[in-house]
């Protein structure tokens, strides 16, 4: 599994302990991909940031038919991106981007993780941030350090935003350009039935999706990433958007996620009985209001589907209820979250709640 992080790394050759719970010394937005490889109940950390000789990259070009410069500087991500993008066609899974809530380490992101991948038909890419309070501190103090550490990553996981969308686009030029190709020989001289061939090609054949689920305090960075007018998120990246257990404000929620862009949803899911966003309520000052993870009330971003799992067969007051017990044991549970990170639909089979403008999972 490759994680990206801004995280401060110990050294470039270990165990988990290389991840730090501080923002990197280099700055908040330098970004470092690390591949993590688990044996037995053990995992191997290592740090990739070479540069890729010239004939590595030539290989690269020539296998996935790139249009780039082979004489440019290249790093490993370009490796990284061809293998997991390539994997992920292969294999016909879709690709996942994981942001983690508050108070998780490396250990805990990396189990959510792979939970993910077992249970629905993706590749799960983490994005972790410095959670974990960064330093001794507990309690409310602990909590408040996560978010002043959530707010200050958002540069960073725009910056990750842009290269994926960078990446993606480069990987599918080439078969965009193959379709087009194909549907203007089927119909050479009628433009208007080309694009519809065209259309209904890519339908076909661009099956993998990319999604991203934020989940509690991942939603906070969310939504500070969402506030400069250049943020990655006003652009389509992905297919959807999964806002899920949201440890942020419902108040104005709808001024951040309303810029968001996506190709097919953007959703909010809430559990009126959450346990751990009641307890994030009671913390001082602005912390108080009501959060949006648990609040069936002033949903009114025209883009997004909410979608209320409260009353769902054992979600109880669970706060990560994709996975674990609520979802082994309710399979319209389980079908919901794999239709959100499949980039599909999710609400066609849940009741519609006019009076809060939310769909009911029961």
């Amino acid at each position: 599994m490759y994680v990206i992080t801004n995280r401060r790394l110990e050294n470039d050759d270990g165990d988990l302990s290389i991840f730090s719970k501080e923002p990197n010394t280099e700055g908040p937005n330098t970004l470092r991909l690390v591949k993590v490889v688990k044996a037995g109940n053990k995992y191997k950390a290592t740090v990739l940031d070479d540069k890729l000789s010239s004939t590595r990259v030539k290989e690269i070009k020539q296998k996935l038919k790139l249009d780039i410069d082979e004489s440019a500087t290249w790093y490993q991500s370009l490796e990284v991106a061809s293998d997991f993008y390539s994997g992920a066609v292969k294999n016909k899974k879709h690709i996942l981007i994981f942001v983690h809530g508050y108070n998780n380490d490396m250990g805990d992101v990396l189990l959510t993780a792979e939970k993910l991948e077992k249970l629905y038909n993706v590749n799960v890419i983490p994005f972790s941030w410095p959670a974990n309070g960064g330093g001794p501190a507990t309690g409310a103090a602990s909590y408040l350090s996560d978010k002043r550490d959530a707010r200050v990553s958002t540069g960073a996981f725009d910056r990750f935003l842009e290269k994926l969308q960078f990446y993606h686009e480069m990987f599918t030029t080439v078969q965009r350009g193959k379709l087009w190709k194909i549907a203007n020989g089927r119909h050479p001289d009628n433009h208007e039935e080309a694009r519809s061939e065209y259309a209904r090609l890519q339908s076909k054949e661009c099956r993998i999706t990319i999604n991203l689920l934020c989940h509690s305090m991942g939603n906070y960075l969310l939504k500070y990433t969402t506030k400069p007018s250049g943020s990655q998120m006003r652009r389509l990246v992905f297919d959807n958007v999964c806002i899920i257990a949201a440890d942020a404000n419902n108040k104005d929620h709808r001024d951040w996620v309303e810029v968001m862009q996506s190709r097919s949803g953007v959703y909010a899911v809430i559990n009126e009985n959450d346990s751990a966003l009641k307890w994030s309520r009671r913390k001082p000052g602005e912390e108080q209001l009501a959060r949006l993870g648990h609040y069936l009330k002033s949903l009114n971003a025209d883009n997004c589907s909410y979608l209320n799992v409260t009353t769902a067969a054992h979600v109880g007051d669970d706060h990560s209820y994709f996975k674990g017990n609520p979802v082994d044991k309710n399979s319209k549970l389980k079908e919901m979250f794999a239709s959100l990170f499949e980039g599909r639909k999710a609400e066609a089979k849940m009741r519609y709640m006019a009076d809060v403008n939310a769909y009911e999972l029961r």
